[in-house]
């Protein structure tokens, strides 16, 4: 049971991750390499930041300004140095490698008898994996409402013109650098967000942390895809959400059937390519057809 509480506290919480790249990814329409620097860049600053006596609430603040600033820097690379985007993102990855470890002074640190988030009273006290469940369903749910609050506001509605077709909001007036400088901000955000309640719930922030994360990113928003179509925006926000776990519970039933942890990425990136590909098995063998014939024969 422990084990399905944690998993499902692992998915939430990985979830934010989700929906910050859902932001660049797929409304934005910009493949942002950013990601596996930010992550790390958020648990860094958090983890820092709670070793050195700063409140919690304020660490994780930090975590979330800190992606805010690799975002930024990203975008202005982007579009007022005219560098291609993937190389923009490469760029701020690697320079935030060398700060993450000036930040942290090597490369990993624990936060052994330091509070966090998850040793309040409240959470402590509950039963095991209930803490990142709690944390993450809140986080989850205050993100959800509050993305699909902004994208609904006059500024939200320019920020996806901009990614459904750019040359088009440029004629409506729309500042499309501006909207692309905001958005990778508020998506870098969320993944430092995330980097700082993983490194809290983990209890440890690392400077190689980031690799790998953009798969696990992707993996959520596909699955969330896949699974739930015709959506509305919203929706879709909660499927990525939904993603997130279901990624999760397939990495847990892969490592029951005997996998080792060190396998953990090469299957992260086996399960995103099968995701990737399940629309092209579904049209080529009428996978949904099959499927639903099966659900609905007596």
């Amino acid at each position: 049971m422990s084990l399905i509480t944690s998993t499902i506290g692992q998915g939430l919480i990985w979830a934010i991750l989700a929906l910050g790249l859902y932001l660049s990814f797929r409304i934005l329409d910009i493949a942002d390499m950013t990601v596996e620097g930010t992550f790390p860049f958020g648990a860094a600053v958090c983890v820092s930041s709670l070793v050195h006596g700063v409140n919690p609430w304020v660490a994780t603040l930090l975590s979330f300004i800190a992606g805010l600033i690799t975002g930024a820097v990203t975008g202005l690379l982007y579009t007022k140095g005219k560098i291609p985007v993937l190389l923009a993102g490469i760029l701020t990855m690697t320079g935030i490698y060398s700060v993450n470890l000036h930040i942290l002074g090597k490369a990993n640190v624990g936060l052994l008898n330091h509070a966090t988030l998850f040793s309040g009273k409240f959470l402590a006290n509950l039963p095991d994996g209930f803490a990142s469940v709690t944390v993450g369903l809140i986080a989850a749910v205050v993100i959800v409402i509050l993305v699909a609050l902004f994208l609904n506001t006059e500024l939200g509605q320019s920020f996806i013109a901009t990614g459904d077709n750019e040359k088009m909001a440029r004629s409506l007036g729309i500042n499309t650098d501006n909207m692309k400088i905001l958005g990778l901000m508020i998506s870098n955000g969320l993944i430092g967000l995330s980097g700082g309640l993983i490194a809290q719930n983990s209890g440890y922030a690392d400077v190689n942390q980031g690799i790998g994360t953009i798969v696990i990113g992707l993996a959520a928003i596909i699955i969330g895809e896949v699974f739930y179509r015709n959506l509305s925006l919203t929706a879709r926000l909660i499927a990525v959400v939904v993603g997130s776990i279901l990624y999760r519970f397939v990495l847990l039933i892969v490592l029951q059937l005997g996998f080792s942890t060190n396998d953990f990425k090469l299957l992260s990136a086996i399960i995103l390519a099968i995701c990737l590909m399940l629309p092209l098995f579904e049209n080529k063998f009428h996978l949904r057809k099959s499927i639903k014939k099966g659900v609905e024969k007596p």
